[in-house]
């Protein structure tokens, strides 16, 4: 009887530190960001300064807990995408959560690989070794990420 309990006992405590991780990891450090908060920006070709882009529709989250948590999705004006920005030849989109519906980093990533979309450098280093993109489609949505530059890559 008492291998009984004590195997309940440790069954339930297995299974509440996975939930209890599997929250953490999914939702807990997660917030909303504001369109002036993240304030959007790109750098124009053969610069190295970003300039501010106005957005549309802007919905986003970030985290404190690691530089790389931040996405985004928007749109941009016409008038934004005819400007000639400085690209970002190895975006590589990271995983949103699942509860983020609008950023799916398979999709726009084969869209990058196919060329309907095109990544461009939002901010350099944004945090120490990370830059932030944007990629954009020619009917002006937009994503924002952030990813590890080669200052950091192995």
């Amino acid at each position: 009887m008492n291998g009984r309990i004590l195997g309940v006992a440790v069954l339930g405590a297995a299974l509440l530190g996975g939930g209890l991780m599997y929250y953490m990891q999914v939702y807990a450090f997660y917030r909303p960001v504001t369109e002036e908060e993240a304030a959007i920006a790109l750098v124009p070709a053969g610069e190295e300064t970003p300039v501010p882009v106005p957005v549309l529709d802007f919905d986003g989250i970030d985290a404190n807990s690691s530089p790389l948590r931040f996405r985004a999705c928007f749109s941009i004006t016409p008038e934004t995408r005819a400007l000639d920005f400085a690209p970002y030849p190895q975006a590589e989109p990271l995983n949103a959560p699942n509860w983020f519906s609008c950023f799916d980093a398979a999709e726009l990533g084969a869209d990058l690989v196919a060329g309907r979309a095109e990544a461009w450098l939002s901010v350099p280093e944004i945090a120490p070794g990370v830059d932030r993109v944007v990629a954009v489609y020619s009917d002006g949505r937009a994503f924002a990420w952030h990813q590890l530059n080669d200052s950091l890559r192995d």
